[in-house]
C-alpha cells in the first residue's frame, strides 16, 4: 500500500483556534465538573442526535427525539424514529469506539443504520454522490476504490496520530471520509459521531460537547465549505471551518454551565438532589423526602422553578393538575 498523506496546510487560523480551544477546555475542566451534571450530560447528547439527523432532513423536533430516547410513543415516520433509536444506540456506546480502528468504524455504522439500510455496516457496493437537499455536490469515487481509500486515510490516522493534533486529525478525517463517502447511506452522521469520537480520545468531556448541534446551526456554512475543498483539492477550509464551531460551541457550554450555577436556587437544588433520573414521583413523596408540609411553598419554591429550567418535567403536561400526575428529573 503506497503512503497516503490527505493535503491540509496547517494555518495561523487554525493555530489560533487549537490554542483557543485547548484553552477553553481546561477552563471547562478545571472549573465546571460535567460529570457531575448528568442531566446537562444527557441533554447535550440528545442535542447532538436531533442536530446531526435535522442536516439529513429528519422532520422530528427536539422533544420528540427526547421522547423517543425515553420511550415515549411519538407520531412520526417510523424511519426518522428508528434513526433516533439507533443514534441513541450509537453515542451511548460513544466511550468505546476504538476511532482509529476501521473495524470499530463498520460496526457503528451497524448500529446507526440497524433495519434502515441493506448494506448495513458494510462499504457499498454501488455509487453515490453527496447532495445538499436536492443539489448534488460532487459524485463520491468508484465502489471499487472504497476498501482501499479507506485503508489508506486509517493508515495515515494511525501514523499521524503522534504528530498531529487531534482538533486537525479528526477534522481531516472528518473531511475525507464525507469525500471517500464509504456507505450507501449514514455518511453524515458516521462522520460527525466519530469526529466526536476522535474528540473524546482526546479529551472525555467531548462526549458531552454537542459540536453536531453548532453545525447544524450553519449548516449552509458546512456544505459550502466540503464544496470549497473538493474545489481547493485540500482539507484546510474545511478544518478552520469546523474549529470555527467548536471554539463557538465551548463558549456556549461555559455560558450554559455558569448560567446554571449562578440561577438554581437552594431549593431547586435539593429538589434534583432527592430524585432520582427518569423515575414518576408524585409530588406528595417529593414532599416527604424534602419533609416539607406547604404543599402552595413546595410548587412556588420547588416544583415550577425546576419545571420552567427543564430540569423536570410532567408526565400529564396538558393537565397539570391532574391527580396522576408525575414528575421527572430529566
Amino acid at each position: 500500500m503506497g503512503e497516503y498523506k490527505p493535503p491540509f496546510t496547517i494555518t495561523n487560523e487554525i493555530l489560533s483556534y487549537v490554542s483557543s480551544i485547548s484553552e477553553k477546555i481546561g477552563r471547562i475542566t478545571a472549573t465546571n465538573n460535567l460529570e457531575a451534571k448528568p442531566h446537562l450530560r444527557k441533554n447535550n447528547k440528545i442535542k447532538s442526535i436531533h442536530s446531526s439527523l435535522k442536516i439529513e432532513a429528519s422532520s422530528l423536533t427536539l422533544g420528540q427525539v427526547r421522547d423517543v430516547i425515553n420511550g415515549r410513543a411519538v407520531l412520526g415516520e417510523q424511519k426518522e424514529i428508528q434513526e433516533v433509536k439507533n443514534a441513541y444506540a450509537a453515542y451511548e456506546r460513544l466511550s468505546q469506539i476504538d476511532p482509529y480502528n476501521i473495524r470499530h468504524l463498520k460496526q457503528f455504522h451497524g448500529i446507526m443504520t440497524k433495519y434502515l439500510v441493506e448494506e448495513s455496516g458494510d462499504f457499498r457496493s454501488g455509487e453515490e454522490g453527496v447532495f445538499n437537499g436536492d443539489q448534488c455536490i460532487f459524485m463520491a469515487p468508484p465502489a471499487q476504490f472504497v476498501p482501499q481509500l479507506m485503508e489508506k486515510l486509517f493508515f495515515w490516522m494511525n501514523a499521524a496520530r503522534k504528530d498531529v493534533h487531534p482538533l486537525i486529525l479528526s477534522s481531516v478525517f472528518h473531511y475525507e471520509f464525507v469525500f471517500i463517502h464509504p456507505f450507501s447511506d449514514g455518511n453524515g452522521r458516521m462522520a460527525r459521531l466519530w469526529h466526536t469520537a476522535i474528540l473524546s480520545k482526546w479529551k472525555p468531556i467531548f462526549e458531552y460537547i454537542p459540536i453536531e448541534s453548532q453545525v447544524e446551526k450553519f449548516q449552509d456554512e458546512y456544505y459550502e465549505a466540503i464544496a470549497k475543498c473538493h474545489v481547493a483539492g485540500e482539507s484546510t477550509i474545511f478544518i478552520e471551518f469546523m474549529l470555527s464551531q467548536i471554539d463557538a460551541i465551548l463558549d456556549e457550554i461555559s455560558v450554559q454551565i455558569s448560567e446554571e450555577n449562578e440561577h438554581l436556587s437552594e431549593e431547586v437544588k435539593k429538589l434534583l438532589e432527592v430524585m432520582e433520573y427518569d423515575i414518576p414521583y408524585k409530588s406528595k413523596a417529593l414532599m416527604e423526602k424534602l419533609g416539607l408540609k406547604s404543599r402552595e411553598g413546595f410548587r412556588r419554591n420547588y416544583l415550577h422553578p425546576a419545571i420552567e429550567l427543564n430540569l423536570i418535567r410532567m408526565t400529564i403536561p396538558d393537565k397539570p393538575n391532574s391527580r396522576n400526575q408525575r414528575y421527572i428529573k430529566i
